[in-house]
């Protein structure tokens, strides 16, 4: 019953002897006792919300689960092991799934162990609103209306008091009515006095409702932060456990796995840096790859008249002459400044240190060689002996000489030429010389090979010096038949002989010199 509904004591010109209004107290008593209503219906909402939070949690936690439940990617790259990376994942699998698992224990838990304990309260206020509305409120309204019942008489003996003059029903007269008053107001005493009787003793069992009301309330309390807080210590814990898990992996632990697991593909610390030196590769050392001459020469400018530029030069079995910068193959791209083809050009000299080669350059490539002009190149080198040199080895390979002299054949330099030099006679059928390689050449057509300077710069190296080297070329057997694919030469230990009358700067022949053939060549084994 709320305080609107209960009567109000009127104003009236009856004096009170004091106490308090059961009116009043009833009201107060009624609002206090709601208000505990509102605190528990707060409370349980609280709680109510606090489940269904719990609930969602472990909902979100599995899908939380999802996110690693599939294998990790490149797995095969860690340790599967407990101690290492993918026992990582592991544990973080099965933590998070416990963490999951107490959300929704906890959610349970409130719901059968902490709400009903608040519901139950709830009844309890309400049964206590309702005896009080059938105890206490009850007596208030039999105040009120005694009180209204005596407000009456002294209304009428108001109006009755000052007419006595007159005549009047006996019902009226002011002495019957006052009696009739005493009467009415002893009646609404008794019912006061017994309003107020019920109205304290609901002040006192206020008192101690109010004591269980809030031992509920702690009780619910405590039940929930058991659960809530539990939980919170053993999601604590679980991640705990994650962070020292990973902690505890040693910082070298998945690498040295990982290296002991790839030995076989990764770099070996202790073995050695790689050289060139060591290095091999098909055909390496193949007879179209060793140069026939290599050395250094100047060669004059083809735009200033009187300027000569020196230039590493290599002759190969290929039949090219080509110029590069230096003989360093390391320190820039060795692309040939100059390639010229000698079959299709013509030699002129020696003339002392000074050789003249007229052609194309063939470094452009056929429409090069086509569109180019043919060129009278001028070539110096280091002495006399050496241009000697380079001409001989030059000479079998170009189409045409303006040299009066006879083309000779594998020129080899000697350090022991004779000081005085004649015309040399016809060469004998088989001269002596010292021990040739072995070597293999394609085709049928013959080529020389001048032997090698023992001042030679390596195949390689750096720009060598102004003395130019003769390298041993192979050459084609003697009678082979037309259309063979190779020849072989025999490498034997032959004696060293000297050509009697030679010019100056002519050396020793290497290999047995064969009968002329066709065109002119010798054929060496």
């Amino acid at each position: 019953m709320s305080r609107a509904s209960l009567p109000n004591r009127t104003a009236s010109g009856m004096s009170s002897d004091g106490g308090d209004d059961p009116s009043g107290a009833a009201s107060i008593l009624f609002s206090r006792l709601h208000a505990w209503k509102h605190v528990v219906a707060h409370l349980e909402s609280y709680m109510t919300a606090t489940e269904k939070m719990h609930k969602t949690h472990a909902k979100e936690y599995e899908r939380v689960l999802k996110t690693i439940s599939e294998p990790l990617k490149e797995g095969h790259q860690f340790d599967q092991s407990l101690a290492g990376v993918g026992g990582l994942f592991e544990n973080i699998k099965l933590n998070t799934q416990g963490i999951a698992h107490t959300h929704s224990e906890t959610e349970k838990n409130l719901r059968v162990s902490v709400l009903p304990m608040l519901h139950r309260l709830q009844d309890e206020i309400k049964a206590k609103d309702k005896d009080l509305a059938s105890g206490a409120a009850k007596g208030v309204r039999a105040v009120d209306k005694a009180r209204v019942h005596t407000q009456d008489y002294i209304d009428l003996l108001a109006q009755h008091a000052e007419s006595t003059a007159r005549r009047s029903e006996p019902a009226h007269d002011p002495y019957v009515i006052q009696r009739g008053l005493y009467h009415r107001l002893n009646k609404q005493i008794v019912e006061e006095n017994s309003s107020r009787q019920d109205i304290l003793a609901v002040q006192d069992s206020f008192q101690q409702f109010e004591a269980h009301v809030l031992q509920t309330v702690q009780q619910a309390l405590a039940t929930f932060m058991q659960f809530v807080g539990g939980q919170a210590d053993r999601t604590k814990g679980l991640y705990a456990d994650m962070v020292a898990t990973g902690q505890h992996i040693p910082l070298d632990f998945e690498w040295k796995g990982f290296v002991q697991r790839n030995s076989q593909l990764l770099m070996d610390r202790n073995a050695p840096p790689r050289s060139i030196e060591t290095v091999s590769f098909p055909r390496q050392d193949h007879a179209s790859t060793r140069p026939l001459m290599q050395g250094t020469l100047e060669r004059k400018s083809r735009l200033m008249v009187r300027s000569y530029s020196a230039g590493y030069f290599v002759a190969t079995p290929s039949k090219f002459l080509h110029e590069f910068k230096d003989a360093d193959n390391f320190r820039r791209e060795p692309t040939p400044e100059l390639s010229l083809y000698l079959p299709d050009c013509s030699l002129a000299g020696p003339d002392g240190t000074r050789f003249t080669i007229k052609g194309k350059d063939a470094s452009r490539g056929k429409v090069g060689i086509k569109m180019g002009t043919t060129h009278e190149l001028a070539f110096k080198a280091s002495s006399p002996e050496d241009a000697e040199r380079w001409c001989l080895a030059l000479r079998t390979m170009t189409s045409t000489t303006s040299s009066s002299a006879s083309a000779p054949v594998s020129p080899i330099e000697t350090r022991s030429s004779s000081a005085s030099t004649t015309q040399a006679p016809a060469l004998p059928e088989r001269l002596q010389t010292a021990g040739l390689e072995t070597g293999q050449v394609t085709g049928k057509e013959p080529v020389t090979s001048p032997t090698t300077t023992a001042d030679s710069p390596a195949h390689a190296g750096g720009a060598g010096s102004q003395t130019s080297t003769v390298v041993p070329a192979p050459a084609s057997a003697t009678a082979e038949k037309p259309g063979a694919a190779m020849g072989t030469v025999e490498k034997a230990p032959l004696e060293t002989g000297t050509v009697e009358g030679a010019r100056p700067g002519a050396a020793h022949v290497a290999g047995d010199r064969a009968a002329e053939g066709g065109d002119g060549q010798g054929a060496v084994k």
